[in-house]
């Protein structure tokens, strides 16, 4: 629904990284939200220019962050001998497209897990370069800079266990299902459904921000609501007996 057409494409680990035209607008978002508040508040007194190259690394980082969040599942898929397509990076985060599914649970909750997992480590390991800043006096720009990087990572991770399908908590969910029932159709009805309701839930949590005068954040949790809500009824309408 959100995705445009492809910007460039480039390739990584050898998979084929490529970058829709959505994703020029939350990389503006996310540069002005950096230059105008996060990096203000943060460093006061410094100047316009500064704050918008920090952005601009900012968010280079973030960005960078969840690429490897996606090489994650596909490095793990390329494990099992599952071909990747290609790894495609859009407004609202990136996506792994595979040539086939996994044949097993496990491999399933290993893929789905890995993502999640790679950002919990860039969260530790961005923490762990803010306290050597800090005890390395290298200066509070830098301290600034990996300490949003290991917060956005930590979130990144957070959001992504969500077990609500086609998040990769959801897919973790999935495959759960699929060992427990012994049938990958109905588990991904179930994790699907679940998504969906997940998906109400965030539609009315940003209507109430609306309501509430919170125009940026309802609109954000709207949109991102609608594009988990029409992934997970596909999902359940491909699975549908």
């Amino acid at each position: 629904m959100f995705g445009g057409q492809e910007l460039f494409r480039f390739r990584m680990l050898g998979f084929d990284i490529k970058l829709d035209t959505s994703w020029i607008f939350i990389a503006a978002l996310i540069v002005w939200w950096l230059a105008s508040g996060y990096f203000r508040h943060a460093l006061p007194g410094q100047t316009v220019l500064f704050y918008w190259v920090l952005a601009i690394i900012g968010a280079a980082g973030f960005f960078f962050s969840i690429l490897l969040h996606e090489l994650g599942h596909a490095v793990t898929a390329r494990r099992f001998g599952i071909p990747v397509i290609s790894v495609t990076l859009l407004m609202f985060g990136g996506v792994t497209e595979f040539t086939r599914g996994p044949q097993t649970p496990k491999q399933a909750f290993l893929i789905a897990a890995a993502g999640p997992f790679v950002n919990f480590l860039l969260g530790f390991l961005f923490l762990g370069l803010k306290g050597l800043a800090i005890n390395l006096e290298l200066g509070l720009p830098i301290v600034a800079v990996v300490g949003f990087l290991s917060y956005m990572n930590f979130l990144l991770a957070v959001i992504n266990i969500i077990p609500a399908f086609p998040l990769d908590g959801g897919k973790i969910l999935q495959a759960a299902l699929w060992k427990i029932l012994r049938n990958y159709a109905k588990a991904t009805r179930i994790a699907a459904r679940i998504g969906m309701l997940f998906s109400y839930a965030l539609m009315a949590y940003g209507s109430w921000q609306l309501i509430r005068g919170f125009y940026f954040d309802g609109l954000w949790l709207f949109f991102i609501a609608i594009v988990l809500h029409n992934a997970a009824k596909s999902a359940v309408q491909h699975y549908k007996k």
